[in-house]
């Protein structure tokens, strides 16, 4: 969707996903009896307890068994727990989600715990390594006169006596000894049963779109619900329960009238609650193509940096969103949902997609022990996925289309080409790039920087960003991202520490 090459194709329209309402059953007065319950109310609480535990030996008898047989299994549970074959599907459902669920976060464990092994390992060897040159640094007789220094040159604290080398070694015990606790946890885990869980008072219906109103149990006419009793407590309830459940009030109500439905029934804080889960009526498109112009978005802890860029690829608009650091879940929330509706209304006035980036922190988070306690604050402090899960949500919603591509250099793209060139904050030119990027459009280097960099023909144009990426850590003149504002020309940047290394080499040459 978001590659660099190749012929232009029109985006499709945003796929059509599964939507989940959910609302609190109501109590009607009328439906009340002596306990101030609803009769569906009394079903549910009764029929509940059957559920769960039908919906826990199937998840066992999943988990004890390679091979499951569905039609089988499903008359088994008809017959022992007196329920029909409609019941005994939703049953099935539900703890094959569970187990499948178990077995994902097992999965997800373990390749985590392997990520955070790897990164100790890569960590160590440097530490080790470092030591080792500071070593053979100061076993030289004439150390003093070595002009490249050493990498790691020691010192003492003098609140705690001790030297950076004595510190490094502590830290390399402990790390031995966590890499230790690592792989024996690994290989716990790889042959531990796996537990699902199956949480009690729930019931859950399976729906077709081959029923009545899309399901042949419980069937919803837009205001009555209504239960098929399974045989089991048709002695207490009747054939069917009904309640009087209304509308789901949506401000964009995608519920369509026919399609499956499928109802899940769950108790919390006190009080049922039903939701139906559906595929959603299609929208009418907003967003017009991505070659007439997009919207990029760069998100940082403290902002979200946005650009719209036109046909031509060149700048029209930018601007940031301002966000709070160190809010509670709830208004962290609504601070986020704030900023995707500002989003929307720019991306609906312009008539354009909004592009971001695809990112991935699993690997970043791996790796926060051996980063730093203020890059895990800052990689931690704020719910980037949270961000762009409610984003996608809020734009598939309205019609909008949410593109998303490779965030390799995007940063040191918009500091190199854009941000002196249009006073454009760091975030902001990020965006830009990634505007850009969605577009398709390449990303091409000043000929002052190629000159200098060593780069094979027929090489992607990424291979020249990595090098000047790579030489621009390497430079201590820029230690902010402020220092790009003040650079006129990059070829003295680039041609510099360039010319040194050549200077160094010639010398030791000619010794």
């Amino acid at each position: 969707m978001a590659t660099l090459t190749g012929s232009r194709s029109w985006g499709k329209p945003p796929r059509s996903r599964c939507l989940t309402y959910v609302k609190g059953l109501p109590t009607p007065a009328e439906e009340l009896n002596a306990i101030s319950l609803t009769e569906f109310e009394m079903f549910l609480a009764a029929y509940s307890p059957v559920f769960h535990k039908a919906a826990c030996e199937t998840a066992n008898h999943l988990l004890a068994n390679k091979n499951f047989n569905k039609s089988s299994w499903n008359t088994y549970l008809q017959v022992n727990y007196g329920i029909s074959k409609r019941h005994a599907n939703g049953v099935i459902a539900h703890a094959q989600g569970a187990v499948d669920a178990a077995k994902k976060h097992r999965e997800r464990h373990i390749k985590t715990l392997e990520g955070k092994l790897k990164s100790i390992n890569s960590w160590m060897i440097k530490s080790e390594k470092k030591l080792s040159d500071s070593f053979k640094f100061y076993r030289k007789n004439n150390w003093q006169r070595v002009r490249t220094g050493c990498k790691f040159p020691i010192f003492s604290d003098l609140q705690s006596r001790q030297t950076n080398w004595q510190s490094l070694h502590f830290q390399i015990h402990h790390k031995k000894r966590r890499e230790s606790q690592l792989t024996k946890q690994i290989e716990h885990l790889k042959i531990a049963p796996i537990h699902a869980v199956i949480p009690k008072n729930q019931a859950f219906v399976v729906g077709s779109k081959d029923e009545t109103l899309g399901n042949q149990v419980c069937q919803w006419d837009g205001d009555i619900l209504k239960f098929r009793v399974p045989a089991c407590l048709e002695s207490r309830f009747g054939k069917y329960v009904q309640t009087k459940l209304g509308n789901f009030e949506r401000n964009i109500n995608r519920l369509p009238k026919d399609g499956s439905k499928t109802w899940h029934f769950y108790h919390k804080d006190g009080k049922w609650n039903a939701a139906v889960q559906f595929t959603p009526a299609p929208i009418k498109r907003v967003s017009r193509h991505s070659a007439y112009g997009c919207i990029g978005i760069d998100m940082n802890p403290g902002s979200i940096g946005w650009a719209y860029v036109d046909h031509d690829g060149n700048l029209k608009a930018h601007g940031q969103i301002l966000l709070q650091m160190g809010l509670p879940s709830g208004k962290q929330d609504a601070q986020i949902v704030d900023a995707c509706l500002q989003l929307v209304t720019l991306a609906d006035t312009l008539a354009c997609p909004i592009v971001c980036e695809e990112l991935d922190f699993s690997t970043k988070k791996e790796q926060l022990r051996e980063r730093g306690r203020k890059y895990a604050r800052m990689l931690s402090g704020w719910a980037y996925s949270r961000f762009y899960e409610l984003l996608e949500s809020i734009l598939n919603n309205r019609g909008i289309y949410l593109i998303k591509v490779n965030p390799a250099y995007t940063s040191v793209i918009g500091l190199v080409k854009y941000a002196r060139q249009y006073g454009l904050a760091s975030d902001e030119a990020a965006a830009m790039a990634i505007a850009r990027r969605g577009m398709r459009l390449k990303e091409k280097m000043h000929g002052s920087i190629t000159a200098y960099l060593s780069v094979k023909d027929g090489k992607h144009v990424w291979s020249l960003w990595f090098q000047l990426n790579k030489t621009l850590k390497s430079r201590t003149d820029i230690k902010s991202r402020h220092s790009f504002y003040s650079i006129s020309n990059w070829g003295l940047v680039v041609k510099e520490p360039e010319s040194q290394g050549d200077g160094t080499k010639r010398k030791r040459a000619s010794n």
